[in-house]
């Protein structure tokens, strides 16, 4: 009778003695591979998650004593849309999906400023409305103002009266007798004083806070008819590290602001287009 297999080593046993004593352990080197796959993966899903919400600002962005979020200066319209979508959405736990994408800004509507490479400061403020002040490739002229009463070319939108105050004292470069910046904010006038003197004003820029723009307008006394851009004052923050859009008094107002039927059809048009701008 043949000798069987196993008595001449010629199964597992013969396997494991062609193997090098030095050699690792097929079995082992396999399992390494799997815990690499499993380390590359998990690497590549931290830093997905870290593109995906790169619009969030790091602490190392957030510059109390000159009070300014460096990260919106490193975001382009397509960031920015998404940055303001989850901030709207964040606020907004009570409405609807449909009332959600009716609030939605979209990124076509939004100039991208990312190239803008000087702070976000008061002191930079009216080179950057002189940079993005271009329509059909030719400069405005931001110290002009329409003969219409109460409708500026460019409104600029701060989170509180003070700031409001420091924009305004910042942009007075571009006034003169024919063409006023306006101050529109409850601290500085009386509601029913302030629909009084937006009337009878001629305005080339207006600044003001959310809730005081959104009343003048549904007065009737803030117009819209000559706007060509919009400028959220978007860098500055507060001590307490938070901006216009971290804020559920102030982000409410300034996406209903944003989001109205008369100035929202204009965005990205090229006709009597408005442009959004965030600084």
């Amino acid at each position: 009778m043949a000798p069987s297999d196993d008595s001449l080593g010629m199964g597992e046993p013969l396997l494991e003695s062609r193997s090098s004593p030095t050699s690792p352990n097929p079995r082992s080197h396999s399992t390494v591979k799997r815990k690499r796959k499993v380390v590359v993966q998990t690497e590549n899903k931290v830093i997905t998650k870290k593109r995906k919400h790169q619009a969030v600002p790091a602490d190392d962005d957030l510059d109390l004593i000159s009070g300014i979020n460096y990260a919106i200066g490193r975001m382009d319209n397509r960031i920015l849309a998404d940055h303001l979508a989850q901030q709207i959405k964040r606020f907004g736990g009570d409405l609807s999906l449909v009332e959600l994408e009716d609030r939605y800004i979209p990124e076509k509507a939004i100039e991208d400023t990312s190239a803008w490479e000087n702070l976000r400061d008061l002191k930079s403020l009216p080179d950057f409305l002189e940079r993005y002040s271009t329509k059909s490739g030719k400069k405005k002229k931001l110290s002009a103002a329409s003969k219409v009463r109460g409708a500026p070319h460019t409104i600029v939108v701060a989170a509180a009266g003070l700031r409001a105050a420091d924009l305004t004292r910042a942009l007075r470069v571009f006034q003169n007798k024919d063409s006023s910046v306006a101050k529109l904010f409850a601290k500085h006038i009386k509601f029913r004083d302030a629909i009084k003197h937006v009337k009878k004003t001629r305005m080339g820029l207006a600044v003001g806070t959310p809730t005081r723009l959104l009343d003048l307008l549904n007065e009737g006394a803030l117009s819209v008819e000559k706007l060509e851009r919009i400028v959220v004052d978007c860098s500055h923050i507060d001590q307490k590290k938070r901006g216009i859009l971290d804020m559920r008094e102030t982000q409410l107002p300034l996406v209903q602001f944003l989001g109205r039927d008369n100035i929202k059809r204009r965005y990205g048009t090229s006709d009597e287009g408005v442009r959004l701008l965030f600084y």
